[in-house]
Formats: C-alpha cells, sequence, structure tokens
C-alpha cells in the first residue's frame, strides 16, 4: 500500500461489564494482534496463519518467527483461575483477501479489523507486548531488504 508496510490489526469486542467498570467517558478502541488458541494437531505457525485469515479476513503467508510472548492473565469471565499462556508471533506477508472480512463465528471476538501503516503501529497498539513485536517487526524488514 502505497510502498509502505503495514499489520492487519483488530479491536476486540468488549465484554459489556467492562465498559461499565471503566470511568472513563471517552473510551480509546482497543487494538491488538490477531492472536488465539492453537487447534490440536496444529503448529503455532498454522495457528497465526488461521488466526490472521479468520480475525481479518486476510490471507497470509509466513516470512518468519519473530518471537514468544509469555504472561499470565486471571479469567474474569468463568472460574477465576490464573492461566499461563505464550504467544508466538510471525511477520506474514499478505497473499490475498479483504481486511474486515471476518469470518461469521469470529464477530462475537473481534469488531473490526484494520490496515495500520507499520511505522505508526507502536504508538497505535493498545499492548505493550504487541507494540515490542512490531519494533521486532520493523527490524527484521529493514535487516532483510530482499523482502
Amino acid at each position: 500500500m502505497q510502498g509502505k508496510w503495514h499489520i492487519a490489526a483488530i479491536e476486540p469486542r468488549r465484554d459489556p461489564e467492562d465498559d461499565k467498570k471503566s470511568h472513563s467517558k471517552t473510551k480509546k478502541p482497543i487494538l491488538a494482534l490477531p492472536k488465539g488458541l492453537v487447534d490440536p494437531g496444529e503448529s503455532p505457525e498454522q495457528t497465526a496463519i488461521r488466526e490472521v485469515r479468520e480475525e481479518t479476513g486476510v490471507e497470509a503467508t509466513p516470512i518468519a518467527k519473530l518471537t514468544d510472548i509469555r504472561y499470565v492473565y486471571v479469567r474474569t469471565w468463568s472460574d477465576k483461575q490464573r492461566v499461563f499462556k505464550i504467544v508466538s508471533f510471525y511477520l506474514l506477508t499478505y497473499r490475498s483477501g479483504r481486511i474486515g472480512e471476518i469470518a461469521e463465528n469470529m464477530r462475537h471476538e473481534v469488531k473490526r479489523a484494520l490496515w495500520l501503516p507499520l511505522d505508526e503501529a507502536p504508538r497505535q497498539l493498545s499492548y505493550r507486548g504487541e507494540r515490542d513485536v512490531v519494533k521486532l517487526a520493523q527490524a527484521y524488514i529493514a535487516s532483510h531488504p530482499e523482502i
């Protein structure tokens, strides 16, 4: 797009209960990278490709693995258990599809999908770890001009 790299980002659907708890009258949308659970028999790379397709409508081809992010969260929607999670992030290249053509079964999770210019993404993504992933993508692209 106009000679610039872009990333496919999503705005996850917010839980109405979270919105009620928020004291801010102007809620800035959460912008994140697509991600999800590894299905049985699936590799993390296959999961990344599938999740990008389901959550954004874009078919993509892997270029390189960027990193793994490890974190713990508390399930607020059910049993309040602590969950340890590892998310693998990959640099992918666009192959086909239209951003925003989100799979029907994902519309309960994803409000919208959009392109963000890669150079603006570290300022626009909501989560620090994902902003760091974008910086890794920028460094990879800078050191691999052949892509």
